[in-house]
C-alpha cells in the first residue's frame, strides 16, 4: 500500500529534494507540494494524504496555524513538522496545534522515508535526541494548553498515570514495559487508554499533557 504525502514549504529546492527522496521510494508517493500554509490546507482537503511534512515558517499561514486546521477538520492525515533548529519554540506550538511529531531539515534520505512510514502507521514521532531537552525548554514558560477537563483525568487508572507519566519522559513503549515490568502489549493497551480517555491525538500530545498537568517537572537546560 502506498503512503500518501504531501509536502509544504516556500522553497522549491526543499521541496523538490524531499520529492525526490520520496518518490525514490516504492512505497511512498508525493501527491502534492505547496508554497504555503492556506495551499497546504487545501491540498489536504482535496488528495487525503496520509501524511503532511509541513515547514512552521511559510507566508500567508504557517504551518502551526496549517496543522490547527488540518487536525480540526478531521482529517487523517498526520502532520510531521520541518523545522531547521532542533529546540525551535515554535516547535511545541506545532505539537499542541496536532502535528505528529517534528523533524530536522538536515535528516538523511533514509531517516525521513522511516519516518513518514512510522508516522503514517499512527505512531508518533519526534527527533529522539531532543525530545526530552525540547520540552524541558519550552514547557517551563510556555502558555498552558486547553487541558482536559478534570473529570477526564479522573477516569485515569493509577497504572495510566504512571504510563502517561513515562510518557511524558520521552520513554517508548518497551522502556515503559521495562520500568514497570509489563508486557509491551499491556503498555501498549494503557497508551491508547490513555489517548482515548484523555481525548489525546497520538503519544506526542500525551507526552505535552503530562508536563501540562504537572505529572513531569521541566529539567534545568
Amino acid at each position: 500500500m502506498t503512503i500518501r504525502v504531501v509536502v509544504a514549504d516556500d522553497q522549491a529546492l526543499v521541496r523538490g529534494g524531499f520529492r525526490m527522496i520520496i518518490d525514490a521510494r516504492d512505497d511512498l508517493e508525493v501527491v502534492g507540494e505547496a508554497a504555503d500554509g492556506q495551499h497546504a490546507v487545501r491540498l489536504v482537503r482535496q488528495m487525503r494524504p496520509d501524511v503532511v511534512l509541513m515547514d512552521v515558517r511559510m507566508p500567508v499561514m504557517d504551518g502551526i496555524d496549517a496543522t490547527r486546521e488540518i487536525v480540526a477538520s478531521g482529517s487523517a492525515a498526520r502532520v510531521l513538522v520541518l523545522t531547521t533548529f532542533d529546540l525551535d519554540e515554535h516547535v511545541l506550538d506545532a505539537l499542541r496545534a496536532g502535528a505528529s511529531g517534528f523533524l530536522l531539515k538536515d535528516i538523511r534520505p533514509g531517516e525521513l522515508a522511516d519516518a513518514i512510514r512510522v508516522t503514517a502507521r499512527g505512531d508518533a514521532l519526534l527527533a529522539p535526541s531532543v525530545t526530552r531537552r525540547m520540552l524541558d525548554r519550552f514547557v517551563r514558560t510556555a502558555a498552558p494548553a486547553a487541558r482536559p477537563a478534570p473529570a477526564a483525568l479522573a477516569e485515569l487508572s493509577e497504572r495510566e498515570i504512571e504510563v502517561l507519566t513515562l510518557i511524558g519522559q520521552a520513554l517508548s513503549n518497551a522502556e515503559i514495559a521495562r520500568q514497570l515490568v509489563l508486557s509491551e502489549a499491556t503498555v501498549k493497551s494503557h497508551v491508547s487508554a490513555v489517548l482515548r480517555k484523555l481525548q489525546l491525538r497520538d503519544r506526542v500530545q500525551a507526552a505535552v499533557a503530562a508536563y501540562d498537568h504537572g505529572l513531569v517537572r521541566p529539567r534545568h537546560v
